[in-house]
């Protein structure tokens, strides 16, 4: 198994599940993903995994019930463990450019979200919706990445590569746009006709030089 696709995996070897529950688990990923929470029933759920609605609802009180349990620890005891150790290969690695770490980093998250592509447009889609979630990712892996990445950025900035604008602002500004390639990659528009190797240097040219011609 590659480290990569563990993230579900971990979820489901929590102690004390079930066999029903694992299936009600998946399901609920799969279907939470597929067509949003609010759009998906907990019949739905239950169809896909294979037991009756009754069932979900002894485990779990509601449909929100069996979200939490599922993104709560996910981000708390799962993901956020992961993406730190997973993000600071890139971050702890030294590059002599800010443009080859940023396309270090870019090339790091695409690997991600390959393998977790359901767990991401859940928390995409969710996160926005509930306060609890939101302040769960904060804690746990914003501000984490934030301070690294803030030392990276004086660093860079030492080095003359970057131009003396508070640091808040290069994170936000790179964030948003690597971010952004990223939904509209992997979300938005994955049908499209990508070009991924050139969408990545366009992408990382636009941080780096913006729109002004040189």
């Amino acid at each position: 198994m590659q480290e990569q696709d563990s993230i579900i995996d971990q979820l489901l070897d929590k102690e004390g599940l079930t066999d029903k529950q694992k299936s009600i688990i998946l399901a609920a990923i799969e279907t939470f993903s597929e067509k949003g929470y609010a759009s998906t029933s907990t019949s739905e759920i239950a169809k896909k995994a294979g037991v009756a609605e009754g069932t979900i609802f002894r485990h779990y009180k509601t449909k929100k019930d069996l979200l939490l349990n599922i993104l709560a620890p996910l981000i708390s005891k799962i993901m956020a463990p992961f993406l730190i150790k997973d993000f600071y290969k890139v971050l702890d690695h030294h590059y002599d450019h800010f443009e080859d770490f940023l396309r270090a980093m870019l090339q790091n998250r695409i690997t991600f979200l390959k393998y977790n592509m359901p767990l991401f447009k859940i928390l995409i889609q969710e996160i926005p919706f509930h306060p609890d979630l939101k302040e769960e990712f904060i804690e746990n892996i914003a501000k984490k990445i934030f301070e690294r990445y803030h030392q990276l950025v004086l660093y860079y900035q030492q080095e003359g590569q970057i131009i003396e604008i508070p640091p808040y602002s290069v994170i936000r500004m790179t964030f948003s746009v690597l971010f952004g390639y990223l939904v509209s990659r992997y979300l938005l528009v994955p049908e499209a006709d990508w070009d991924d190797e050139q969408e990545i240097e366009i992408t990382l040219q636009f941080i780096m030089y913006g729109l002004v011609p040189r």
